[in-house]
């Protein structure tokens, strides 16, 4: 659409990559898809051999001026985040966006097997108690106080701490002595979870829905940079979690399963991630086609086009090579599991 609607042609739309499954030829598109579910491309006359359209015609790609190239090329991300935006403004609307009400306390929702940390079992400890308050400091109803339980919990290894538990209709004063860890933390052998209810909250109309799927929009933009801020300063750990098409599906499928409204907000999340990993400057993606744009800019005449293809077929190859190992490590996975 963006090339159509500036007048440039484009003679190939594909969903995937590699042969060609299914195909209708328009009358001036083709449109396929292909083996390889990674995405998808537009192709352009001029990037062919056998194109019969002359190559100084002012309606091919690459005689376009900068701005308008950099419209064609940008336009997969900013349909990506429109895209995501009408789905949560469905979601805001129709549905309603999941929230936590908050309620005084942490709860307990596991509790260390026997062959790991006894602490906890020592202590008396059960999965459902709701611990209000450590050394006589109520943990407040807010995201903060798992936080501020774990502080005190990692504080104190090998030293007493008191906590004061809610057992259903019972409060009970335990007392026990965190380990010292590996890291040099205490640890208790349990794991945490906010307490609370998680409700929907749909909008009170249509203006404030448009609104709350911005609200919403921005969040999980946020919490997406963020986890790529967690990927590249703590690649060890983080890069297990990274998942590919398979796993997504398997996510996509359980989601259905247990609430077939949350797949709004699951596929808005899995639009915004493709549009800001479609925009980093990598080869093969738009954000690394828009990079040779801005040296043309600072040179003032585009890279060589056998440079430019060398590059792009490059991290093609790479991209796909990462994505079938994500396939089939995610296979692997699910098949085991």
């Amino acid at each position: 659409m963006a090339a159509r609607l500036q007048g440039i042609y484009a003679n190939r739309f594909s969903i995937g990559f590699g042969p060609i499954l299914l195909k209708y030829q328009g009358s001036q598109t083709e449109y396929a898809i292909r083996a390889f579910p990674l995405g998808g491309f537009v192709g352009f006359p001029g990037e062919d051999e056998d194109t019969d359209i002359p190559a100084d015609d002012p309606n091919l790609l690459q005689n376009r001026p900068l701005v308008d190239r950099a419209i064609v090329i940008s336009a997969g991300v900013i349909s990506n985040l429109i895209f995501a935006y009408f789905l949560l403004v469905t979601q805001v609307g129709i549905v309603g966006v999941p929230t936590f009400n908050y309620q005084p306390g942490v709860l307990i929702s596991q509790v260390a097997p026997e062959n790991s940390s006894l602490v906890a079992q020592a202590a008396g400890i059960k999965p459902g108690d709701v611990v209000t308050a450590i050394n006589g400091q109520e943990l407040p109803a807010s995201a903060e106080a798992i936080k501020t339980l774990m502080l005190e919990i990692q504080q104190a290894p090998q030293q007493n701490i008191n906590l004061t538990v809610q057992r259903q209709q019972e409060t009970r004063q335990l007392q026990l002595t965190p380990e010292l860890g590996a890291d040099g933390k205490g640890k208790i052998g349990v794991q945490l979870a906010p307490n609370g209810e998680i409700f929907k909250k749909k909008a009170e109309n249509i203006f404030a829905a448009f609104t709350g799927g911005a609200e919403e929009l921005q969040r999980v933009t946020l919490m997406i940079f963020q986890g790529f801020g967690q990927l590249l300063s703590n690649f060890g750990e983080t890069a297990k979690q990274v998942s590919g098409p398979v796993a997504i599906v398997a996510m996509g499928a359980n989601i259905a399963k247990s609430d077939i409204t949350s797949l709004l907000q699951f596929a808005a999340l899995i639009s915004v991630n493709l549009a800001i990993i479609n925009i980093l400057p990598l080869p093969a993606l738009d954000g690394g086609q828009l990079a040779f744009l801005l040296l043309e800019a600072l040179r003032g005449k585009p890279l060589p086009s056998h440079v430019q293809e060398n590059i792009m077929q490059t991290g093609l190859l790479l991209i796909m090579g990462l994505g079938i190992f994500l396939i089939v490590r995610d296979t692997v996975n699910i098949v085991s599991g």
